[in-house]
């Protein structure tokens, strides 16, 4: 079976509190290991769409990592906008952590689908968004699509991706419509949190899947996404 669950916000040693945000992330690391445990076999897969730790270096993030290692289950795991300790994917891989692989520019076969996906990056209708976003926006596009292209052929793909592919209208924006193109039968994203539960994207959009797993937003349980 594939779960999903995103937006973890390991501490990395940053004391960072979560519960300052609502009381619903008291003591939340406990909660995501004592309901992953409850619901998640050897034999699962579960994915990580971004926002796993605080930490601002791989070397402050290894603690967190072990602890996604140690669960049950294996899990594939990709960038979000906090996560600064990110690196280059041999760096990563040279951790040689047993159950957990990095999705950056690949993808990954599970069961009979293929893994892609990318951070990807703020809508350019947000009232912040800058110039300096539509350069991380261009590369993110490329980034995607090279995730993308390296899927298996004809097999169903399920997409990672961190920041909604929305407007700020709830319409489906640039990078949704790459998933359109690309046949994506699937999607997962994260990073909205309580305050923008109100009226999220979730289900069939134009041939597309779509599951919004922020932790807070699924009760700090991995969510089933294929059986």
């Amino acid at each position: 079976m594939i779960y999903a669950l995103s937006d973890p916000h390991l501490d990395g040693g940053q004391n960072k509190p979560m519960n300052i945000f609502s009381d619903k992330w008291l003591n939340h690391k406990y909660k995501i290991e004592e309901n992953w445990k409850r619901v998640v076999k050897d034999s699962d897969t579960v994915l990580i769409a971004g926002d796993i730790s605080w930490a601002m270096k791989l070397e402050d993030a290894i603690e967190d990592l072990r602890f996604i290692d140690s669960l049950s289950g294996k899990k594939i795991l990709s960038r979000g906008n906090h996560d600064f300790w990110w690196t280059g994917l041999k760096k990563m891989q040279s951790l040689n952590l047993k159950t957990i692989q990095f999705l950056q520019n690949n993808s990954y076969s599970v069961e009979d689908y293929e893994i892609a996906g990318s951070r990807v990056w703020l809508d350019s209708t947000s009232k912040d968004y800058t110039e300096a976003d539509k350069k991380i926006t261009d590369r993110e596009v490329i980034r995607l699509k090279l995730s993308l292209d390296s899927c298996k052929k004809d097999r169903p793909i399920i997409a990672m991706l961190h920041y909604p592919p929305f407007n700020n209208k709830d319409k489906p924006n640039v990078f949704a419509e790459i998933l359109k193109e690309y046949g994506v039968e699937t999607c997962i994203y994260g990073h909205l949190h309580s305050k923008n539960f109100d009226n999220v994207n979730v289900g069939m959009i134009d041939g597309v899947e779509y599951f919004l797993t922020s932790c807070d937003y699924i009760d700090f349980t991995p969510v089933l996404i294929r059986r």
